[in-house]
Protein backbone atom coordinates (compact mmCIF):
# COMPACT_ATOMS: atom_id res chain seq x y z
CA UNK A 1 0.00 0.00 0.00
CA UNK A 2 2.64 2.20 0.46
CA UNK A 3 4.69 1.73 -2.25
CA UNK A 4 1.14 2.50 -4.45
CA UNK A 5 0.17 5.70 -2.77
CA UNK A 6 4.19 6.53 -3.32
CA UNK A 7 4.37 5.88 -6.66
CA UNK A 8 0.77 7.19 -7.56
CA UNK A 9 1.73 10.50 -6.71
CA UNK A 10 5.19 10.28 -8.46
CA UNK A 11 3.04 10.04 -11.41
CA UNK A 12 0.69 12.73 -10.80
CA UNK A 13 3.35 15.33 -9.97
CA UNK A 14 5.33 14.03 -13.24
CA UNK A 15 2.20 14.67 -14.92
CA UNK A 16 1.01 17.99 -13.51
CA UNK A 17 4.52 19.43 -13.40
CA UNK A 18 5.10 18.53 -17.06
CA UNK A 19 8.66 17.02 -15.99
CA UNK A 20 10.89 13.57 -15.59
CA UNK A 21 9.79 10.67 -13.41
CA UNK A 22 13.21 11.72 -10.54
CA UNK A 23 12.04 15.28 -10.82
CA UNK A 24 8.73 14.38 -9.82
CA UNK A 25 10.31 12.10 -7.48
CA UNK A 26 12.48 14.48 -5.68
CA UNK A 27 8.95 17.20 -5.76
CA UNK A 28 6.92 14.29 -4.54
CA UNK A 29 9.90 13.53 -1.40
CA UNK A 30 9.92 17.51 -0.22
CA UNK A 31 5.66 17.66 -0.44
CA UNK A 32 6.11 14.70 2.14
CA UNK A 33 9.08 16.04 4.71
CA UNK A 34 6.73 19.47 4.40
CA UNK A 35 3.78 17.27 6.63
CA UNK A 36 2.43 16.20 3.35
CA UNK A 37 1.88 19.79 2.01
CA UNK A 38 1.50 20.20 -1.93
CA UNK A 39 3.71 22.83 -3.17
CA UNK A 40 1.76 25.15 -5.78
CA UNK A 41 2.96 27.59 -8.24
CA UNK A 42 0.87 29.42 -10.66
CA UNK A 43 -2.08 26.69 -10.18
CA UNK A 44 0.25 23.83 -10.42
CA UNK A 45 -0.33 21.26 -9.22
CA UNK A 46 -4.32 22.00 -9.79
CA UNK A 47 -7.16 22.25 -7.11
CA UNK A 48 -8.15 18.80 -7.91
CA UNK A 49 -4.75 16.86 -8.37
CA UNK A 50 -3.70 18.85 -4.87
CA UNK A 51 -6.61 16.92 -3.12
CA UNK A 52 -5.50 13.67 -4.84
CA UNK A 53 -2.22 14.41 -3.56
CA UNK A 54 -2.49 15.74 -0.08
CA UNK A 55 -4.89 11.93 0.38
CA UNK A 56 -2.18 10.31 -0.73
CA UNK A 57 0.42 11.68 1.59
CA UNK A 58 -1.71 11.68 4.76
CA UNK A 59 -2.28 7.96 3.94
CA UNK A 60 1.28 7.33 3.64
CA UNK A 61 2.23 9.48 6.99
CA UNK A 62 -0.13 7.95 8.78
CA UNK A 63 1.18 4.48 8.42
CA UNK A 64 3.35 3.03 11.49
CA UNK A 65 6.82 2.07 8.68
CA UNK A 66 9.86 1.28 9.72
CA UNK A 67 12.95 2.58 8.43
CA UNK A 68 13.66 -0.38 6.22
CA UNK A 69 9.78 -0.53 5.10
CA UNK A 70 10.98 3.15 4.33
CA UNK A 71 13.18 2.35 2.17
CA UNK A 72 11.96 -0.35 0.16
CA UNK A 73 9.24 1.90 -0.79
CA UNK A 74 11.32 3.96 -2.13
CA UNK A 75 13.26 1.85 -4.10
CA UNK A 76 10.61 0.01 -5.59
CA UNK A 77 9.07 3.01 -6.52
CA UNK A 78 12.48 4.41 -7.78
CA UNK A 79 12.78 0.90 -10.08
CA UNK A 80 9.60 1.55 -11.69
CA UNK A 81 10.96 4.92 -12.49
CA UNK A 82 13.98 3.39 -14.16
CA UNK A 83 11.35 1.09 -16.51
CA UNK A 84 10.13 4.32 -18.14
CA UNK A 85 13.03 6.77 -18.13
CA UNK A 86 16.38 4.30 -17.85
CA UNK A 87 19.44 5.76 -16.92
CA UNK A 88 22.90 4.66 -17.88
CA UNK A 89 24.40 1.76 -16.51
CA UNK A 90 26.23 3.27 -13.82
CA UNK A 91 23.13 5.22 -12.20
CA UNK A 92 20.96 1.91 -11.57
CA UNK A 93 20.51 1.06 -8.45
CA UNK A 94 22.17 -1.19 -6.34
CA UNK A 95 20.46 -4.64 -6.36
CA UNK A 96 18.98 -5.30 -2.27
CA UNK A 97 20.51 -8.95 -2.73
CA UNK A 98 23.99 -7.40 -3.13
CA UNK A 99 23.40 -4.74 -0.34
CA UNK A 100 22.90 -7.77 2.29
CA UNK A 101 25.57 -9.10 1.63
CA UNK A 102 27.53 -5.73 2.18
CA UNK A 103 25.73 -5.66 5.42
CA UNK A 104 26.38 -9.00 6.76
CA UNK A 105 30.21 -8.71 5.32
CA UNK A 106 30.12 -5.29 7.64
CA UNK A 107 28.77 -7.03 10.68
CA UNK A 108 31.32 -9.83 10.70
CA UNK A 109 34.30 -7.71 9.89
CA UNK A 110 33.39 -4.72 12.70
CA UNK A 111 31.99 -7.30 15.38
CA UNK A 112 34.54 -4.74 18.12
CA UNK A 113 32.96 -1.42 16.44
CA UNK A 114 29.04 -1.81 17.20
CA UNK A 115 29.37 2.24 18.15
CA UNK A 116 30.00 5.06 16.24
CA UNK A 117 30.32 3.80 13.08
CA UNK A 118 31.31 5.68 9.70
CA UNK A 119 30.34 4.16 6.51
CA UNK A 120 31.51 6.22 3.11
CA UNK A 121 30.44 6.02 -0.41
CA UNK A 122 32.09 7.99 -3.10
CA UNK A 123 30.00 7.03 -6.04
CA UNK A 124 26.76 6.97 -4.12
CA UNK A 125 24.24 7.60 -6.36
CA UNK A 126 20.83 7.48 -5.40
CA UNK A 127 22.02 5.84 -2.28
CA UNK A 128 20.22 2.68 -2.18
CA UNK A 129 23.33 0.80 -1.57
CA UNK A 130 24.90 3.25 1.29
CA UNK A 131 21.03 3.27 2.73
CA UNK A 132 20.68 -0.39 2.83
CA UNK A 133 23.68 -0.12 4.64
CA UNK A 134 22.96 2.47 7.74
CA UNK A 135 19.27 0.48 7.93
CA UNK A 136 20.32 -2.96 8.25
CA UNK A 137 23.34 -2.37 10.75
CA UNK A 138 20.97 -0.25 12.89
CA UNK A 139 18.27 -3.12 12.58
CA UNK A 140 21.55 -5.48 14.03
CA UNK A 141 21.75 -3.36 16.69
CA UNK A 142 24.84 -0.96 15.58
CA UNK A 143 24.51 2.21 17.11
CA UNK A 144 25.17 5.95 16.26
CA UNK A 145 26.36 4.97 12.53
CA UNK A 146 27.29 7.74 10.02
CA UNK A 147 26.99 7.48 6.38
CA UNK A 148 28.73 9.73 4.13
CA UNK A 149 27.82 9.69 0.34
CA UNK A 150 29.90 12.03 -2.68
CA UNK A 151 28.38 12.71 -6.30
CA UNK A 152 29.27 14.64 -9.04
CA UNK A 153 25.52 13.83 -10.13
CA UNK A 154 23.35 17.03 -9.17
CA UNK A 155 19.77 14.94 -9.68
CA UNK A 156 20.89 11.47 -7.99
CA UNK A 157 22.41 13.43 -5.09
CA UNK A 158 18.74 15.34 -4.68
CA UNK A 159 17.08 11.55 -4.51
CA UNK A 160 19.54 10.62 -2.43
CA UNK A 161 19.29 13.51 -0.24
CA UNK A 162 14.98 13.30 -0.12
CA UNK A 163 15.56 9.78 0.70
CA UNK A 164 17.74 10.19 3.64
CA UNK A 165 15.59 12.82 5.20
CA UNK A 166 12.51 10.87 4.21
CA UNK A 167 14.08 7.65 6.11
CA UNK A 168 15.50 9.74 9.09
CA UNK A 169 19.25 8.59 8.47
CA UNK A 170 22.28 10.25 9.79
CA UNK A 171 24.40 11.00 6.54
CA UNK A 172 26.13 13.89 5.09
CA UNK A 173 26.10 14.47 1.15
CA UNK A 174 28.69 16.61 -0.56
CA UNK A 175 28.14 17.14 -4.66
CA UNK A 176 31.49 17.36 -6.24
CA UNK A 177 33.99 15.36 -8.06
CA UNK A 178 34.79 12.25 -6.09
CA UNK A 179 38.47 12.11 -7.16
CA UNK A 180 39.39 15.86 -6.20
CA UNK A 181 40.20 16.70 -2.43
CA UNK A 182 37.36 15.85 0.10
CA UNK A 183 36.64 17.74 3.11
CA UNK A 184 35.35 14.77 5.34
CA UNK A 185 35.74 12.71 8.54
CA UNK A 186 37.72 9.87 8.61
CA UNK A 187 35.94 6.49 7.61
CA UNK A 188 35.87 3.63 9.00
CA UNK A 189 34.65 1.31 6.06
CA UNK A 190 34.22 2.95 2.69
CA UNK A 191 31.67 1.31 0.05
CA UNK A 192 30.59 1.71 -3.40
CA UNK A 193 29.35 0.49 -6.28
CA UNK A 194 31.69 1.28 -8.60
CA UNK A 195 30.95 3.38 -12.23
CA UNK A 196 33.00 1.19 -15.00
CA UNK A 197 34.78 4.24 -17.75
CA UNK A 198 37.36 6.27 -17.78
CA UNK A 199 37.81 9.47 -15.90
CA UNK A 200 38.21 12.29 -18.03
CA UNK A 201 40.58 14.53 -15.99
CA UNK A 202 44.44 13.47 -16.68
CA UNK A 203 45.81 16.01 -14.46
CA UNK A 204 43.71 15.05 -12.01
CA UNK A 205 44.45 11.22 -12.27
CA UNK A 206 48.09 11.45 -12.27
CA UNK A 207 48.32 12.25 -8.71
CA UNK A 208 46.98 8.20 -8.20
CA UNK A 209 49.04 5.32 -8.42
CA UNK A 210 46.54 3.80 -9.95
CA UNK A 211 45.93 6.16 -13.09
CA UNK A 212 47.55 4.66 -16.46
CA UNK A 213 49.94 7.07 -18.49
CA UNK A 214 48.85 6.23 -22.18
CA UNK A 215 45.22 7.53 -22.03
CA UNK A 216 42.10 7.75 -19.51
CA UNK A 217 42.69 6.12 -16.62
CA UNK A 218 39.72 4.02 -15.31
CA UNK A 219 37.43 5.82 -12.86
CA UNK A 220 36.58 2.70 -10.90
CA UNK A 221 40.71 2.52 -10.15
CA UNK A 222 41.04 5.97 -8.67
CA UNK A 223 37.83 5.72 -6.94
CA UNK A 224 39.17 2.42 -4.91
CA UNK A 225 42.25 4.13 -3.84
CA UNK A 226 40.53 7.54 -3.23
CA UNK A 227 38.14 6.04 -1.54
CA UNK A 228 40.94 4.47 0.69
CA UNK A 229 42.84 7.29 1.15
CA UNK A 230 40.02 8.54 3.98
CA UNK A 231 39.59 5.23 5.68
CA UNK A 232 41.27 4.93 9.14
CA UNK A 233 44.17 2.85 9.84
CA UNK A 234 43.11 -0.73 9.64
CA UNK A 235 39.53 0.26 8.59
CA UNK A 236 38.25 -1.89 5.26
CA UNK A 237 36.82 -1.20 1.82
CA UNK A 238 34.38 -3.33 0.15
CA UNK A 239 33.97 -2.43 -3.78
CA UNK A 240 31.68 -3.68 -6.39
CA UNK A 241 33.67 -4.37 -9.51
CA UNK A 242 33.99 -6.23 -12.91
CA UNK A 243 34.82 -9.77 -12.79
CA UNK A 244 38.31 -9.07 -14.76
CA UNK A 245 39.64 -6.15 -12.74
CA UNK A 246 42.85 -7.68 -12.71
CA UNK A 247 42.81 -8.83 -15.89
CA UNK A 248 42.86 -5.44 -18.17
CA UNK A 249 45.25 -3.24 -19.74
CA UNK A 250 45.34 -0.76 -17.16
CA UNK A 251 45.16 -3.59 -14.06
CA UNK A 252 49.31 -3.75 -13.20
CA UNK A 253 49.15 -0.33 -11.46
CA UNK A 254 45.89 -1.43 -10.18
CA UNK A 255 47.79 -4.45 -8.85
CA UNK A 256 50.77 -2.16 -7.73
CA UNK A 257 48.46 -0.37 -5.45
CA UNK A 258 47.21 -3.74 -3.92
CA UNK A 259 50.55 -5.01 -3.17
CA UNK A 260 51.92 -1.46 -1.55
CA UNK A 261 49.06 0.52 -0.20
CA UNK A 262 46.57 -1.84 1.17
CA UNK A 263 46.07 -5.44 1.83
CA UNK A 264 44.00 -7.46 -0.48
CA UNK A 265 42.17 -9.47 1.90
CA UNK A 266 38.98 -10.95 -0.09
CA UNK A 267 37.27 -11.37 -3.66
CA UNK A 268 33.64 -12.95 -3.63
CA UNK A 269 32.67 -13.53 -6.95
CA UNK A 270 28.54 -12.92 -7.47
CA UNK A 271 26.21 -15.45 -9.10
CA UNK A 272 26.37 -15.34 -12.81
CA UNK A 273 21.90 -15.11 -12.63
CA UNK A 274 22.05 -11.22 -11.19
CA UNK A 275 24.20 -9.98 -14.78
CA UNK A 276 22.27 -10.39 -17.90
CA UNK A 277 25.41 -10.99 -19.83
CA UNK A 278 28.67 -12.98 -18.61
CA UNK A 279 30.83 -10.25 -20.13
CA UNK A 280 28.46 -7.79 -17.27
CA UNK A 281 29.76 -10.06 -14.03
CA UNK A 282 30.60 -8.50 -10.80
CA UNK A 283 32.55 -9.17 -7.44
CA UNK A 284 33.26 -7.93 -4.12
CA UNK A 285 36.46 -6.28 -3.38
CA UNK A 286 37.61 -6.25 0.23
CA UNK A 287 40.50 -4.33 0.83
CA UNK A 288 41.98 -3.25 4.43
CA UNK A 289 44.59 -0.31 4.95
CA UNK A 290 47.47 -0.51 6.75
CA UNK A 291 47.62 -0.20 10.56
CA UNK A 292 49.37 -1.40 13.71
CA UNK A 293 46.72 -4.49 13.82
CA UNK A 294 45.64 -4.85 10.29
CA UNK A 295 48.02 -7.92 8.23
CA UNK A 296 47.81 -9.80 5.27
CA UNK A 297 45.49 -12.45 5.37
CA UNK A 298 47.67 -15.97 5.49
CA UNK A 299 44.52 -17.53 3.20
CA UNK A 300 42.88 -14.42 0.46
CA UNK A 301 39.09 -15.21 0.85
CA UNK A 302 38.25 -16.49 -2.99
CA UNK A 303 34.71 -17.57 -3.24
CA UNK A 304 31.85 -17.74 -5.61
CA UNK A 305 28.43 -17.94 -4.73
CA UNK A 306 25.90 -19.78 -7.43
CA UNK A 307 22.91 -17.84 -6.19
CA UNK A 308 21.08 -15.57 -3.68
CA UNK A 309 18.05 -17.23 -3.98
CA UNK A 310 19.35 -20.30 -2.65
CA UNK A 311 18.83 -20.45 1.17
CA UNK A 312 21.73 -23.13 1.47
CA UNK A 313 24.37 -21.41 -0.66
CA UNK A 314 23.97 -18.34 1.58
CA UNK A 315 24.14 -20.29 4.06
CA UNK A 316 27.47 -22.20 3.53
CA UNK A 317 29.01 -18.52 2.50
CA UNK A 318 27.96 -17.25 5.67
CA UNK A 319 29.80 -19.83 7.60
CA UNK A 320 32.52 -19.39 5.29
CA UNK A 321 33.13 -15.86 5.49
CA UNK A 322 32.60 -15.63 9.65
CA UNK A 323 34.95 -18.67 9.96
CA UNK A 324 37.53 -16.90 7.28
CA UNK A 325 37.38 -13.20 9.44
CA UNK A 326 37.82 -15.40 12.74
CA UNK A 327 41.18 -16.88 11.58
CA UNK A 328 42.44 -14.34 8.95
CA UNK A 329 41.12 -10.78 10.45
CA UNK A 330 42.33 -8.88 13.74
Amino acid sequence: MGFKNMHESVKLLQQELDTSFFDAYVENGENLLDGGSVRVIDNVPNQVAVKQLEAYYQELLGMTLSTEEKRKITQLTLLSGLKVEPLQANHQLTPDGIGFLFVYMIEQLMKDKQDDMVVGDLSVGMGNLLYTILSNLSVAGYTNIKGIGVDIDELLLEVAAVNKNWLGLEAELFHQDSLEPLLMEPLDVAVADLPIGYYPKDDVAKDFMTSFATEHSYAHHLLMEQSMKYVKEDGFGLFLVPNNFLETEQADSLKKWLVEEVYLQGILQLPKTLFSQKSLGKSIVLVQNKGNKAKQAQEVLLAELPSLKENKSVLNFVNQFRQWCESNIK
